[in-house]
């Protein structure tokens, strides 16, 4: 069974807010080298308008400002599928993309019972709604040595019955002082 891994890039306060200017061409690296990983995007209606098309062209022209971020690109167009999970999107752009529209858990439940490499997952309202499922196997969280101050936060909304408890599997240190720290159920 495939594991469905959501991965994304925090301040210290938790500001999730890409706008936030908190990647950098280490972390651009780092989230490089989990796109190679993955075989299927799952994404909500948001994230998916903040990577397609931006990434998809970036790869095509090659016309992002550091080589980490076309070489992030380039993984981005390569990945086999883009699952988009919203009740309002009328098309998908890009090539092997779907809609999901109903039973979210049913669909990622399928989903990860196809062949293939891992699932990957970001942004906010879509991964809270499957930590609540419990779908999410694995949960890396790089954490940037910066006080946005404001901005969305991490996990603002999200309702568990009860706590889940996560066992650290690895950690990474990067020279800007960011962490990535990887969890498993």
């Amino acid at each position: 069974m495939r594991k469905l891994i959501y991965a994304i890039n925090v301040t210290i306060d938790g500001c999730c807010d890409h706008t936030k200017g908190i990647a950098n061409e280490e972390i651009h690296d780092f989230f490089t080298d989990l796109m190679w990983q993955s075989g299927t995007l799952l994404y909500g209606r948001k994230t998916y308008d903040l990577m397609v098309p931006f990434w998809p062209n970036m790869a095509k022209d090659k016309s992002g400002s550091t080589k980490a971020m076309n070489d992030f690109a380039q993984a981005f167009d390569a990945v086999d599928k883009i699952v988009v999970v919203s009740k309002t999107l009328e098309k998908a752009e890009g090539k092997n993309t779907e809609i999901i529209r109903t039973n979210l858990k049913e669909e990622v439940l399928k989903l990860k019972q196809q062949p293939g490499k891992d699932i990957s997952t970001g942004g906010v309202d879509l991964a809270g709604q499957l930590i609540e499922l419990d779908l999410v196997d694995e949960f890396i969280i790089v954490v940037q040595p910066v006080l946005a101050g404001a901005g969305r936060r991490l996990f603002d909304h999200t309702i568990l019955p009860e706590k889940l408890h996560l066992k650290l599997i690895d950690t990474k240190v990067f020279k800007t002082g960011g962490v990535a720290l990887h969890y498993s159920k």
